[in-house]
């Protein structure tokens, strides 16, 4: 599907599609979920996410951390995954988008129909700002293929190797070494930035984010930022690694 294609959903509000998932969240996620609970990004990753940030956080009910019965807590902060809901989101790899229909959650009481398109139904949930947000975030990419290609070169280092490690560190969700790029990430308040308005707090996040980048000289580190970056943005591993190999030769 792309957004002109046929789709509406009525919510029932039944909180079925809140249990048992596994929910990706970028850095915009993080803060929007953040603000809407009035705390700190670094209180937020605590209490609603594990894997550094990067994955809302559910009990061993299989309740998502934010459900209060059949209510969000933070549903005006809750993350993109959520708004597309019951639609996935896909990106081909020049980061076209494509969407697809999801199988409903057991028991669902959620009502599907073709009386508008995919772009009405992105606009009702509010889910625009974040996919523009989010490629905001995804230019980030090139800023690393830059840098790594600065320090690293795929001639004399095997490629696949490189990158099946990179992956394992971002994706570990214990015992893993720390990554001051992957934090910043997740906790931007801990960077000190400050801004009136929601946009000029992005633009200081991902400057000070690149800043990082430039000033790293370490290029594993900076490869398991760059997955983690892909990941919570919405792209596979394999398609980063894929691109990555040859950024070297290839740049942007």
């Amino acid at each position: 599907m792309d957004r002109s294609s046929r789709f509406s959903y009525l919510c029932n509000q039944c909180g079925r599609c809140c249990h048992d998932q596994v929910i990706t969240l970028s850095p915009y996620d993080v803060i929007r979920l953040a603000r809407v609970a009035g705390m700190s990004t670094r209180e937020a990753t605590g209490r609603y996410t594990i894997r550094r940030g990067s994955i809302l956080k559910f009990d061993e009910n299989g309740s998502c951390a934010a459900l209060d019965g059949a209510t969000c807590t933070v549903h005006a902060g809750r993350p993109l995954a959520c708004r597309l809901y019951p639609l996935g989101l896909e990106h081909d790899r020049r980061g076209a988008e494509r969407y697809r229909r999801l199988e409903p959650a057991a028991g669902s009481r959620g009502a599907y129909g073709d009386d508008g398109t995919a772009q009405d139904f992105l606009a009702a949930q509010g889910a625009r700002v974040y996919l523009r947000i989010n490629r905001r975030y995804t230019s980030l990419l090139g800023i690393f293929r830059q840098r790594i290609s600065e320090l690293n070169d795929f001639e004399i280092v095997e490629p696949r190797e490189f990158w099946r490690v990179a992956v394992r560190d971002a994706l570990a969700e214990a015992n893993f070494d720390f990554n001051p790029i992957i934090e910043a990430l997740f906790d931007p308040d801990s960077l000190g930035c400050q801004a009136e308005s929601e946009m000029d707090f992005i633009e200081q996040h991902v400057k000070a984010i690149e800043q990082l980048i430039r000033s790293e000289t370490d290029p594993a580190l900076l490869a398991a930022a760059a997955v983690m970056v892909a990941v919570s943005l919405g792209y596979l591993p394999n398609e980063v690694m894929t691109g990555c190999t040859s950024w070297r030769r290839s740049p942007e």
